[in-house]
Parts: C-alpha cells; sequence; structure tokens
C-alpha cells in the first residue's frame, strides 16, 4: 500500500535515563518537511557530493541518506567505523570530492586536529548537531575551512532529525554560538513550569510544536503521555508538543541559545546545580578544549563533582582550574576533582561519552604536586583525620583538604573531631583559612607556642575568613534553588 505522511517511516531507539531504550516513531510527513527545508535552505545540485558516514542507528543518517538521493547528488558511503578515524575522512573527502558532512562537535574538533585538514577545499558545507558547538570550535572551523559554510542545527529524534538551524558567521561577537531559528512548519517555545512563555532573555524549557514533532514511542503509552503533551497554543486539533528537556532562551534577534540540559541539574547537600554552567566556566580557561562535569556517587552517600577536560597546547593544572572556577562560581559549584585527559572518550555517534569516564584515583591530588609526607606529631593527626572522613589512602603535608574531597559539611565533622582530639581551640574558618595540613598544623603550632600573638591580627584573618564563606553563601542563594532541608 502507498504510505501516507501519518504512516510509520522509521523508529529509531534513543538511550534512556533509566537504562532501557526508547524507541522514537516518527512518520514520513514530518521526515518529508524536514528534507525540504534541508534542500530549500541549502541547495543541493547534482554537482554535489554528501558524505554518508553517520551509522544508521541515529537519524542524521536519515538526510544523509535521502537528500542527495532526491535532488539527484553523488552519495558516498563511507566504511564502517570511518567516521571515526579522522585521517580516513580527510583522505576520503579528498579523494571523492565531498562537498557535504555532517559532524558531531566532539568529532569535528578531532577532525580538525588531523594535520592537512586545511586541504580539504572541496567542502562546502559543515553540518553540526547532536552536542552544543562550542564558541571556539566554530571559529576554527572557519579559520581552517575557508570555503565551507558552517550550519549549526538542532533537534532530538523524537521530532524528525532537527527542527532549528543558525548559520554560522565568523567574528560575529557572540557570547555562544546559537541553535538558531525554527526550520519550516515547526514552531518552538520556551515556557516556564506552567507551560506559560517566558521573557526574552529568560531561560526556560524547550517544547517543539508543528509538523515535526514524531508519534511518541513504541510501546511505552505512560512515557509517551508524559513527553508528547497537548498543545495549548496549536490550532490544529489534537496537536501535541514535545517536550524535550532542554533548557534555552530567546536571544534579542530572534535566534535560540541553548543552555544545557534539564536533567543535567544535580543536587548536591541541599543545592541545585547545573553542570553544563561549570562546564561553560571551564572552557573558558585558556588551556581547555573541552569539559564534562559529573554529579559521582562512588561511594554511598557522599555524591560529588568531579570534571574531566582534555587540554589545548599547554597541558591543564588542576590546581589552577580550581582556582580560576572560585573566582567565577560559588565553592559549592567548584569540582572536588578535576581529572585531565589526553583525549576525551567518545560514543558510537562521535559524542562524549559520560559512561566512559573514570573514577578520579583515590585522594584526587594534583599529580604535579611532590608529596610531603607529613612529619611532625600534630601533622600526623591532621592527616588522619582527613583520611579517615575522605577516605583517601595518603594525605601530603600540602594537599588542600577541599581539593582531596572535602565540602562543608566534612569540614564541620573535621572541627569536631580536631577540636575533640587536639583539645585546642580552632574555629571553624580556619579550615578555610588553612586548607592544607601544613598550614593548618602551623597555625595550631602557634597557638600553643606563642599564646601571646596578636589577637588584632588574628580576628582580622578570622574575620576574612567569614566574610569568604559568607560571599559564597550569598552566592549560593543567588544561584540556586535550596529545599528546607538543605544541608549548606
Amino acid at each position: 500500500p502507498t504510505a501516507t505522511p501519518d504512516s510509520l517511516a522509521y523508529i529509531i531507539f534513543t538511550s534512556g535515563s533509566t537504562g532501557r531504550p526508547k524507541g522514537a516513531m516518527n512518520a514520513h510527513g514530518p521526515v518529508v518537511n524536514r528534507l525540504l527545508w534541508m534542500q530549500s535552505a541549502y541547495g543541493l545540485t547534482p554537482h554535489d557530493v554528501v558524505l554518508q558516514k553517520t551509522p544508521f542507528s541515529f537519524d542524521v543518517s536519515v538526510w544523509e541518506f535521502f537528500w542527495p538521493l532526491m535532488t539527484g547528488a553523488k552519495l558516498v558511503v563511507a566504511k564502517p567505523g570511518g567516521h571515526q578515524d579522522p585521517g580516513y575522512l580527510k583522505a576520503l573527502i579528498a579523494s571523492a570530492s565531498v562537498t557535504t558532512l555532517h559532524f558531531v562537535p566532539s568529532m569535528l574538533q578531532a577532525f580538525l586536529d588531523e594535520p592537512g585538514v586545511a586541504e580539504c577545499t572541496s567542502l562546502q558545507r559543515v553540518v553540526c548537531s547532536g552536542e552544543a558547538l562550542p564558541l571556539e570550535l566554530k571559529e576554527l572551523c572557519l579559520r581552517t575551512l575557508p570555503g565551507a559554510g558552517l550550519h549549526n542545527l538542532y533537534g532530538p529524534t523524537e521530532a524528525a532529525v532537527d527542527v532549528t538551524f543558525h548559520a554560522c558567521r565568523a567574528n560575529d561577537g557572540r557570547r555562544s554560538v546559537p541553535i538558531g531559528r525554527p526550520v519550516d512548519n515547526t514552531q518552538i517555545r520556551i515556557l516556564d513550569a506552567e507551560l506559560q512563555p517566558v521573557p526574552q532573555g529568560a531561560a526556560g524549557e524547550l517544547y517543539i510544536g508543528g509538523v515535526q514533532v514524531g508519534r511518541g514511542y513504541l510501546a511505552r503509552p505512560s512515557l509517551t503521555a508524559e513527553r508528547f503533551i497537548p498543545d495549548p497554543y496549536a490550532t490544529v486539533p489534537g496537536a501535541r508538543m514535545y517536550r524535550t528537556g532542554d533548557v534555552a532562551r530567546w536571544l534579542p534577534d530572534g535566534e535560540i541559545e541553548y543552555l544545557g540540559r534539564a536533567d543535567f541539574q544535580v543536587k548536591i547537600r541541599g543545592l541545585r546545580i547545573e553542570l553544563g554552567e561549570i562546564e561553560s566556566s571551564l572552557e573558558k580557561h585558556p588551556t581547555v578544549r573541552q569539559a564534562v562535569v559529573l554529579a559521582r556517587e562512588d561511594r554511598p552517600g557522599q555524591k560529588r563533582l568531579v570534571a574531566y577536560v582534555t587540554g589545548k597546547d599547554a597541558k591543564p593544572e588542576g590546581a589552577a582550574l580550581r582556582t580560576f572556577l572560585l573566582e567565577r562560581l560559588p565553592e559549592y559549584m567548584v569540582p572536588s576533582n578535576i581529572v585531565v585527559l589526553e583525549r576525551m572518550p567518545l560514543s558510537p555517534n562521535g559524542k562524549a561519552d559520560r559512561k566512559a569516564l573514570p573514577a578520579p584515583e583515590a585522594g584526587g591530588a594534583d599529580p604535579a604536586r611532590t608529596f610531603v609526607a607529613p612529619g611532625t606529631a600534630i601533622e600526623q593527626q591532621i592527616a588522619q583525620a582527613w583520611k579517615d572522613l575522605l577516605h583517601v589512602e595518603r594525605v601530603g603535608l600540602d594537599d588542600p583538604f577541599f581539593e582531596l574531597g572535602g565540602n562543608s559539611l566534612l569540614a564541620l565533622q573535621l572541627h569536631r573531631r580536631l577540636t575533640a582530639e587536639l583539645g585546642v581551640t580552632l574555629a571553624l574558618t580556619d579550615l578555610f583559612q588553612y586548607p592544607t595540613v601544613r598550614a593548618l598544623a602551623a597555625r595550631l603550632s602557634r597557638r600553643e607556642d606563642t599564646p601571646s600573638e596578636d589577637a588584632a591580627q588574628a580576628g582580622r584573618s578570622r574575620a576574612e575568613a567569614r566574610r569568604t564563606v559568607n560571599r559564597r553563601a550569598v552566592a549560593s542563594r543567588g544561584r540556586v534553588e535550596t529545599d528546607g532541608d538543605a544541608d549548606e
């Protein structure tokens, strides 16, 4: 029988947050709309050559297959696994005179790092989608391949591949790369929790309406009803909109800025934290190429932030990155561990593979820091308390408490323990002001040896430490929503 616009075209399974894959169903009508829009926007001709390299289990492959076939362009199919080999891709592009291809940003970075990529002068269109396109990567692509247009597209599998588009421009003065404007016959709505439109510049959840909304999930009626909801703004009876779980905002020029995933918000010690904000801040450091932040719970009940970074020319240093973040974010948003990787692990579709990121080494100390063992009795007592509370194998004289995984709750426990075991008067702010074993031991030794220490100076030091803690607390209230049982 002849297919109709409402007939099922394909089912693509995507990973679910519970680990159970979801079969996203798309009909012919939405797919055809997407292909017709792409042709009207980019005008493929019989002289073009499209490289099909995306595995067919991912929806980008839909336009890679059918767009060239419907326009008479040449279709070149990469070998299995070739999409992850920059050297192979460079050679294939040159030999086949490829004009059009797609990259997820992580793989685009790897491709541009390949020597000789600038020789791929046949390229006219580079399409990016699948994850956020970093500003620096956009500029690098336009510099390296000046003859190729770079197009940033956005869309979930549940809405026929892509629903927004943005044509990138070099040195356009933007602070990030927008995801752009809706494709034909598609509506984008950015709404608050009450499904009301948010004002320009305000963050809200992104909903998709119009013809490209999919049919739902195969044999998952409850999940379909949760994500594909009635569209209160549509004029067509029975229309639905898809709730993406992405956070975005409208820009003054009518384009859309992607801000991150709503479900990448985590709660640690009662504080809601947007992991994307930390990643964005890390990627502003001059030595960091890419950053991924996770909330790990390697020990039950001890959830902590861990950052994974790859470097540019100079290797990133954990201590320097922590200092950099502390100047921009409140202390609770600074990862307790920063792991420097040679390469970011990638999933089969070229995105950063968060599940493959390793647990940080026990202790999390900066490997560039020389280990010096505690020597005096008081140093050994302090170090032992840290080991017990932080569950680390060793603590050096110069390892900062908070860099090893400490937080304000553990600082309270440490304060109680040291006060009881050492029999000294210890201010909680001393743990922030003297964060290493060496510094804290010296401080406590001075108190025992020189009871006549300048009290005014000591008071000023403690006051400054309290102000630091208070500033972080004020920042916390200004940045996150806290629950009544928040621990900080």
